[in-house]
């Protein structure tokens, strides 16, 4: 019970994430994401590369969020162990601490069954001085009648960026 009244709190008093559906068309849809967060370059992506630490269980094939992990490295696997086998989410294909820049080929959940390409850009900038960092998403899908699925793969995305950005500004 404390443990939820502390995430509520939380919830409310933690720095509002911009999000919108940038772009949208019948067979395709942009999602842009932005916040602040209170962490370094290598915290930032050292959580990038631990998705089990702040994705949510209800968004997963196995109901549990532990059994994701992230190989950190062009062509690794952003993938879920499921009992016998399992499911790849997404694979890095750019992964450049240099640049504050990691991109996955990720076509999520419903995304797979119809065939869409999709494109997780994450990329931070330093801000307030390097006292924080602005971390972004964007999410580019096209695929036959993707445009349809905007809202609520921004739902679930957006809800994703929320979790992580929360996660970084923790203390």
């Amino acid at each position: 019970m404390m443990r939820l009244l502390l995430a509520a709190v939380l919830s409310l008093t933690a720095a509002p994430v911009a999000a919108e559906v940038s772009n949208r068309s019948d067979d395709g849809f942009t999602l842009s994401y932005e916040r602040s967060v209170t962490a370094s370059d290598a915290a930032i992506l050292a959580a990038i590369g631990q998705p089990a630490a702040w994705w949510s269980d209800a968004h997963t094939w196995s109901g549990s969020a532990a059994n994701i992990t992230l190989d950190l490295r062009p062509g690794g696997c952003w993938c879920e162990a499921l009992p016998g086998g399992g499911v790849k989410h997404a694979e890095a294909v750019l992964v450049w601490p240099e640049r504050r820049m990691v991109r996955f080929d990720a076509p999520f959940g419903p995304l797979q069954s119809i065939g869409a390409d999709a494109v997780l850009t994450m990329t931070w900038a330093e801000a307030d001085g390097g006292a924080s960092r602005i971390l972004k998403w964007t999410f580019v899908v096209t695929g036959p009648g993707a445009g349809a699925m905007a809202d609520p793969v921004d739902a679930v995305i957006g809800e994703q960026f929320g979790r992580l950005a929360a996660h970084l500004s923790a203390d």
